[in-house]
């Protein structure tokens, strides 16, 4: 066995170890809202339910370790004293991944995950119409665990009003656990689905995804393609070039084969072959072949 004194490894080191040690931990989609009512979108794993009553989330945007700089989350927190807490379940998981992304500010990260937010009835920030719980919470206190990057800052959160999809409901009116399929987070790019057990889910690129909102409509509203789909196709630095993709398929002849067909849901349907396999620069060369 091995020990080790926290104060003797690099944050990035003691920050692995924590995350790879304490979990499966849920995940808080905080939604909020700046001065100006530009919306904020992001996922913590530093989350939980500590009280029923009365009903208290807690949950900690913590300082960034590169540069002890504080998240859009917090400040909007501090300054509105309002946010949405909304679950994450597995239809859900790639398009909260982006959702993760250090866009700047001012960019909606619904818009960029392809999310809808929809208003809440006693809070201003916007709810995520797609997950299956949403909390709205007024902010009672917010602690500050440390000033050096990697500290947290603890939000206790009062639950005002919960919304709940009456299609994760069993026949008593309870959340039947089957139906809301929630997902965790482990440690590096480890998650946990409660039906199922570990998937993972990559990190979303450091130097930003093109973002849903980028993906053609013909894309975004095919049957073919579910939300976790349009989170990967999101996930990419920049879409393929006209003679990257020629190159693609003169090399690939089962592309070739697909595309000669001019059916879309066969296309479609290839490209998704890629996706399940998360390579997501050829999934865009399939979709944008016969563009």
């Amino acid at each position: 066995m091995i020990s080790i004194n926290p104060k003797e490894i690099s944050t990035p080191q003691l920050h692995a170890y924590l995350q790879s040690s304490v979990g499966p931990r849920p995940i808080a989609f905080a939604s909020t809202i700046s001065k100006k009512g530009i919306p904020n979108l992001s996922p913590f794993s530093f989350f939980n339910v500590f009280s029923a009553n009365p009903p208290i989330l807690v949950f900690s945007p913590s300082r960034r370790v590169r540069d002890n700089t504080v998240k859009h989350t917090l400040i909007n927190a501090e300054a509105t004293r309002e946010v949405v807490i909304n679950v994450v379940n597995y239809d859900l998981v790639q398009q909260t991944s982006l959702a993760s992304t250090e866009y700047g500010e001012g960019v909606n990260e619904f818009i960029k995950a392809g999310l809808t937010q929809v208003p809440s009835d006693l809070v201003k920030p916007y709810r995520v119409k797609e997950s299956p719980v949403q909390f709205e919470c007024k902010i009672t206190q917010i602690i500050p665990l440390g000033t050096e990057g990697g500290a947290g800052n603890l939000i206790l959160c009062e639950v005002v009003k919960i919304h709940i999809h009456e299609s994760i409901l069993d026949e008593n009116g309870a959340i039947d656990q089957h139906k809301i399929d929630l997902v965790s987070r482990l440690g590096a790019n480890w998650y946990s689905r409660s039906n199922e057990g570990l998937f993972e889910v990559p990190k979303p690129l450091t130097t930003l995804g093109v973002g849903v909102d980028i993906i053609p409509d013909f894309i975004k509203q095919s049957p073919v393609f579910n939300g976790n789909d349009l989170g990967k196709l999101g996930n990419i630095e920049a879409l393929p070039t006209k003679e990257e993709v020629s190159i693609f398929v003169k090399e690939n002849f089962s592309v070739k084969g697909v595309l000669s067909s001019d059916d879309q849901e066969k296309i479609h349907l290839e490209a998704k072959k890629y996706l399940n396999n998360d390579d997501i620069e050829s999934a865009w060369k399939v979709l944008l072949a016969k563009k």
